[in-house]
């Protein structure tokens, strides 16, 4: 299962999260999060006018916070490495995204 987001995607499968984001200038970045290690999942879906994302907290760690202004208010600095904002477009799938990992952490949807 796969959500395409802004600059970078987010792969679930085998109980595995793998987050891969491409800044501007720089190389692809992966970071693998083990689904049972999740404590909270967070959606905020896009809308027309705004990106939204999907965010996945972890044990010990505070969800980072949403930035403010006018080009990426509303979401996490794209150095969070548990989060990515996703367009529109990607909001069913990233719906279905966090309900199988809601799902594997044993979390009814």
């Amino acid at each position: 299962m796969e959500v395409k987001g802004v600059q970078g995607t987010i792969r679930y499968e085998d109980g595995w999260i793998t987050i891969t984001k491409k800044e501007i200038g720089q190389q692809a970045r992966e970071f693998r999060i083990r689904a049972a290690d999740v404590t909270g999942t967070r959606l905020k879906p896009g809308t027309w006018a705004t990106h939204g994302y999907v965010q996945f907290v972890l044990p010990g760690s505070a969800p980072a916070p949403e930035k403010g202004g006018a080009l990426t208010g509303g979401r996490p600095p794209q150095s969070d490495p548990h989060s990515l904002s996703i367009p529109r477009r990607s909001n069913d799938a990233a719906q279905k995204l966090v309900a199988a990992v809601e799902q594997e952490r044993g979390i009814s949807p």
